[in-house]
């Protein structure tokens, strides 16, 4: 299943970019892009430690791609890559664990998108609390999870050169 830049682009959005070490809502030690111990991706924040923003997409993109590995053996019916990217926003946040116990992937295995797209949004407290950051960033996941799923049609000869032309000029 393909990771889509969508995707990338919400976790990035809500977990944010922290070079230096930092406690998160709850006390855990966090850095990079959200990136704590219980990743499991090899890294382990502490007080005073720094990274580079490369270091930073390393971690994420090791993270994404192992969460994404985890959860996507429990979805049991067709998904789409904004559903599934919205899943694995989830599952970076909450952890696949809780992902994969979650009602929204129960829902959606039950073929219920509209009460997946539902149950996304409970996933808005830290430490018992509800924290409108969490409520935003689900609303967020909920979107993409019902956007529709646009594959480009291939390009060729002067579309496509007018097509890259143009994506050079946006860099």
């Amino acid at each position: 299943m393909i990771i889509n830049q969508a995707t990338i682009d919400i976790i990035k959005k809500w977990e944010g970019l922290k070079l230096n070490a930092y406690r998160d809502a709850v006390g855990i030690w966090t850095i990079g892009y959200g990136t704590t111990s219980k990743a499991g991706v090899g890294i382990i924040p502490h007080q005073g430690m720094t990274i580079t923003e490369a270091v930073a997409e390393y971690y994420l993109k090791l993270a994404v791609d192992d969460f994404a590995k985890r959860i996507r053996p429990h979805i049991t019916v067709p998904i789409s890559d904004n559903e599934f990217g919205a899943f694995v926003s989830l599952a970076y946040n909450i952890g696949p664990g809780a992902f994969i116990e979650s009602t929204a992937l129960r829902r959606f295995n039950d073929g219920d998108k509209a009460g997946a797209s539902a149950a996304l949004k409970w996933f808005n407290k830290a430490g018992g609390k509800r924290l409108q950051g969490l409520a935003n960033r689900r609303e967020d996941e909920a979107l993409l999870f019902m956007t529709p799923a646009m594959t480009p049609a291939p390009q060729s000869g002067i579309v496509a050169l007018i097509v890259d032309w143009l994506k050079g000029l946006m860099k």
